[in-house]
């Protein structure tokens, strides 16, 4: 007589997780290819292949569901400039590896689109910083940090961390819409070269 083997039944919490990674990965997808505006519930759940009754156990609102999408992507982005720019030679070095590693991190299919242009439009301006540290902006203010401990101590750091976020961010767009990175890794150099001693 032959042994059947049987899968191992999921646990409560197994079960809990994978729906809620089905309806944050499900979510993701659509909102990449339609935005927020354009994609509702009864899509999500579908495509998630669970009830309507889950969406609303696991998040309050299609809103909060966007929060965990895009803090999900900023994680991503987050995970690869760690990746990318491990063990630079100077401060100078540790600060453009990061920027080719946010560059390319953010010109990952859907990426920008997420966290650029959906994100403030969906979500509170304190979300939306939120998603900003999480994706760099805290691992820019401590580069420079480190890159400035010889320079003047009133310098704003905080200000042009700020200042510099914003223009990668405005360079990250163009790239994920088809420009060629080279020359805004190359103007980033130059800004950061004039800024920091190597």
């Amino acid at each position: 007589m032959q042994k059947t083997l049987s899968t191992p039944r999921r646990s409560q919490g197994e079960r809990t997780d994978a729906t809620r990674a089905a309806l944050v990965s499900a979510a993701r997808a659509l909102f990449e290819a339609r935005g927020f505006a354009a994609t509702g519930t009864p899509e999500i759940v579908a495509a998630a292949s669970v009830t309507r009754g889950a969406l609303y156990h696991h998040f309050t609102d299609k809103t909060e569901l966007f929060h965990a999408v895009a803090r999900q992507v900023a994680q991503e982005v987050a995970d690869e400039i760690a990746r990318r720019s491990r063990r630079p030679s100077t401060p100078l070095d540790a600060l453009l590896a990061g920027t080719q590693a946010y560059f390319a991190a953010m010109a990952e299919a859907g990426r920008a689109r997420l966290l650029l242009l959906e994100a403030p439009a969906v979500l509170s301006a304190e979300q939306v910083l939120g998603l900003s540290d999480l994706a760099g902006f805290q691992a820019l203010q401590e580069g420079l940090q480190a890159a400035f401990t010889d320079g003047p101590e009133a310098l704003p750091l905080r200000e042009l961390s700020v200042l510099l976020s914003a223009a990668f961010d405005r360079a990250a767009l163009a790239i994920a819409r088809g420009e060629q990175a080279a020359p805004y890794e190359q103007a980033v150099r130059l800004l950061l070269s004039s800024l920091v001693r190597a």
